[in-house]
């Protein structure tokens, strides 16, 4: 069978798309600090890249005119003249005496004089609105480097999911896994149905969320994830999957698609990954193969055997049948 659209891809990406919003694009700007860690790094750097420049350029400008609006630029290699900013002979003298107030680095060749009010109202200005712009665009960049959407990369999920008996119940099961030796703190998984459906007034729900029970009452669901673990949801009469059978399994589309949070023990920040199963990624009787052996005074994980399954007896009919 071809692979159809999905919700949700294999590596947690939402295959979702906002369109039409109209006047309600504004709210991207209200929350201007949002949306800039949310673009692309390519579009963030040429952001932070832009603004610094045109911020540069205008200051600099500033200063020229202050000079040359005094007549410094034609008096400023005159001894017994003092002008508004010492050394500054013309528009690239400008921009390096700017740079040098703006970074702090402070040659000495070129500095301000007290007889220049308006010079010491636009150093006061230049401190403050680079201040203002340094905050937001390097907090901006920090954020984005600190975000935790890469320690999900380390989070494993198998490829596929998998239907057999477990303590004599029917179950479906996947295995999740993490391959750091920090730990996931406070670690919580939780599964989602998507399929479409019509109620009994005739409503269809294109993409309808239901539950997947995989141990909210035991709690089963929060994990202590030190090595791949099965994470098992049990089918019953209050499963979506009551009377699912081998058979009607070939018929179905359905999307599952799996949530696993917790907080990153090396900065405490909280990560997410996500990943689906569709019904093709479904495989009824069979079971994974075992990754945990032990060795000398430890346990080790083979993770060539994470993806690997084998066949099992298992009854083909529903649990319902």
């Amino acid at each position: 069978r071809r692979e159809r659209q999905r919700f949700v891809d294999k590596n947690g990406r939402c295959n979702v798309q906002h369109g039409n919003l109209g006047g309600e694009s504004s709210r991207y700007l209200s929350d201007l600090f949002t949306t800039l860690v949310d673009l692309k790094w390519r579009w963030n750097l040429l952001i932070f890249l832009l603004t610094y420049t045109v911020a540069w350029l205008i200051m600099a400008s500033m200063w020229w005119g202050i000079a040359y609006l005094r007549g410094d630029l034609h008096r400023a290699r005159d001894d017994t003249y003092s002008p508004c900013v010492a050394n500054v002979y013309n528009f690239p003298s400008a921009f390096l005496f700017f740079i040098e107030t703006e970074a702090t680095i402070g040659y000495g060749h070129r500095y301000i004089t007290e007889r220049c009010p308006e010079g010491i109202v636009l150093f006061l200005f230049q401190s403050l609105l680079g201040s203002v712009v340094d905050a937001f665009l390097i907090g901006c960049m920090f954020i984005k480097m600190s975000q935790p959407k890469k320690r999900a990369e380390t989070l494993m999920f198998s490829r596929a999911a998998v239907i057999s008996q477990r303590d004599g119940k029917l179950c479906l099961m996947f295995r999740v896994g993490n391959l750091r030796n920090s730990h996931m703190v406070s670690a919580q998984i939780r599964c989602k149905l998507i399929k479409s459906r019509q109620t009994p007034e005739g409503e269809f729900l294109p993409l309808d969320q239901c539950e997947l029970d995989v141990g909210f009452g035991t709690g089963a669901d929060q994990l202590f994830l030190v090595s791949p673990l099965t994470i098992c949801h049990e089918i019953n009469s209050k499963s979506p999957f009551f009377s699912l059978s081998q058979r009607s399994l070939r018929n179905e589309q359905f999307e599952i698609v799996v949530i696993l949070e917790g907080i990153v023990e090396t900065t405490g920040m909280t990560c997410q990954a996500r990943t689906s199963y569709t019904e093709d990624e479904v495989l009824w009787g069979h079971r994974f193969l075992p990754v945990m052996s032990l060795e000398d005074g430890f346990f080790r994980v083979d993770y060539s055997q994470f993806h690997a399954t084998f066949e099992v007896p298992t009854p083909p009919y529903s649990v319902k049948e």
